[in-house]
């Protein structure tokens, strides 16, 4: 059985084992996300979204199986894209924050349920548009991404996360009530 479901604390334990296997697939050379190990995202990262009431996971027969951060909070470097609707009011944007997959459940499309599932609560909520990003080097992300309607908005070379040399990949998509 799978539920989303906004976080608890005893999830922290697992979201940052998913953490971990993706920083093992990168540095494996099996996986190109972008992300450095110590840096981000780490067991903190994902502690700072629980405590800020903001991380929601995928669970699959009692295991976390993906996570991501869902709130309105649009980081500066989204000031350098080149949005569809740039004077769309703030309140009505909902940006989803480092959405990770197990790499043990990759394959099973937990990532596009993820995305569902995020689309579903900024409608619910009033929030037609929608904000993402990914790394340039993440071509898995950007073909999940663009397999479910997302446009890519712009690149904006950054340091982002703490790591440098980013070429930060912003994503949009705006939903209607049909």
């Amino acid at each position: 059985m799978e539920l989303i479901r906004r976080a608890v604390p005893a999830d922290i334990p697992q979201v940052a084992g998913i953490y971990d296997r993706i920083h093992t697939e990168e540095e494996s050379g099996r996986a190109v996300i972008g992300w450095v190990r110590g840096v981000y995202p780490t067991e903190q990262t994902a502690r700072d979204a629980l405590e800020a009431g903001e991380l929601f996971v995928l669970e699959e027969d009692g295991k976390v199986a993906a996570a991501a951060k869902i709130n309105q909070e649009q980081v500066p470097e989204y000031a350098g894209a080149q949005w569809a609707c740039p004077d769309a009011p703030p309140e009505k944007i909902m940006v989803l924050h480092t959405l990770v997959v197990d790499p043990l459940c990759g394959g099973k499309g937990c990532g596009t349920r993820f995305v569902k599932f995020y689309e579903d609560y900024a409608l619910v909520r009033g929030c037609p548009y929608l904000r993402m990003d990914t790394n340039e080097r993440n071509a898995a992300a950007r073909r999940l991404y663009a397999g479910l309607g997302y446009r890519e908005a712009g690149i904006v070379p950054c340091t982002f996360n703490s790591i440098g040399g980013v070429q930060l990949v912003c994503l949009e998509k705006t939903l209607t009530n049909s």
